[in-house]
């Protein structure tokens, strides 16, 4: 199997809920009827980079159950490659997301399945990495089986890109492999101890680093300085998945051989047109339908 982006990451059913508001410690509120849907980070990169017409593979793990089934069918339809995904006796994971009216969204993840993605499992899939052109990864898997994807692809000139979500300590080499770095604001000012100047996100390492900013678009820093990259200007309806969305379309751009503001200027396209629909994969455009927002500021 030849691809040119390998992702290794969570698969995770969706539960969502609509709420009115969050509640508070000890308050019960009401919500709307439950959907369930496919999710969980490293799934969500992966169809919205096949669906940018990228050749795109999963490295991750399913249960046996309606849920897996679920997670399949979906990234299947996608045109997601499924060869490099483990099936366990764990459940498959789910996330349980309750989104108020304004498209914010809280998440609680139970990993399930997801904490079965290894080293092995990795070692097994280096031909893959190896002949792919970029490596994302997420972390909703655990964390030696990303360090050692990211270390096989920097090893064998394979572009590796790490989304450091949900936020966790990074290795030095981990670190210093990464090309891009990406994050949130909070997730960098986390890693920067508060720091807020965030050019000196490469002073931790990374070749480069991409900030997601939200409705505002993205920074993007790299030795020779920093790019902003505004965002369309749309009607936010739920923000689930958007940060998923935004690096698989980056990383099926520099796949295709975009320098990295280019990649990011179209990533945040396609996650402006996610934020417009409801759910994570559901919401996620083709590459024809993110050409109804170029140019709108």
């Amino acid at each position: 199997m030849t691809v040119e982006v390998v992702v290794i990451g969570s698969a995770n059913a969706d539960v969502v809920v609509q709420v009115q508001r969050r509640p508070g410690p000890g308050e019960t509120v009401l919500g709307s009827d439950t959907v369930l849907a496919a999710g969980g980070k490293g799934a969500n990169a992966a169809v919205a980079a096949a669906l940018q017409e990228g050749r795109v593979a999963l490295l991750g793990a399913l249960g046996e159950d309606q849920h897996g089934e679920l997670l399949r069918g979906s990234m299947s339809r996608a045109g997601v490659h499924l060869d490099l995904v483990r099936a366990t006796d764990r459940p498959t994971g789910a996330a349980y997301i309750t989104v108020t009216p304004d498209g914010e969204n809280t998440i609680v993840v139970s990993p399930g399945a997801n904490s079965a993605v290894d080293v092995e499992q990795v070692e097994a899939a280096r031909h893959t990495i190896a002949e792919a052109k970029v490596l994302l990864a997420s972390l909703e898997v655990p964390l030696e089986a990303v360090e050692r994807a990211v270390a096989l692809a920097s090893e064998s000139g394979t572009r590796p890109v790490l989304n450091l979500s949900p936020v966790a300590k990074l290795s030095p080499q981990t670190l210093a492999a990464l090309d891009p770095l990406v994050v949130n604001e909070h997730e960098a000012q986390w890693l920067m101890d508060g720091e807020t100047d965030l050019a000196k996100l490469l002073e931790l390492g990374p070749k480069s680093a991409v900030v997601t900013l939200g409705g505002k678009g993205a920074l993007v820093i790299e030795p020779s300085g920093t790019t902003e990259v505004s965002s369309p200007k749309v009607a936010a309806v739920d923000t689930t998945g958007a940060g998923d969305a935004f690096v698989g379309a980056l990383v099926t751009r520099l796949a295709a051989g975009d320098d990295l503001a280019a990649a990011a200027r179209w990533a945040v396209r396609v996650a402006a047109v996610s934020v417009t629909r409801p759910g994570a994969q559901a919401s996620y455009p083709t590459r024809g339908e993110v050409d109804s927002v170029r140019g709108m500021v």
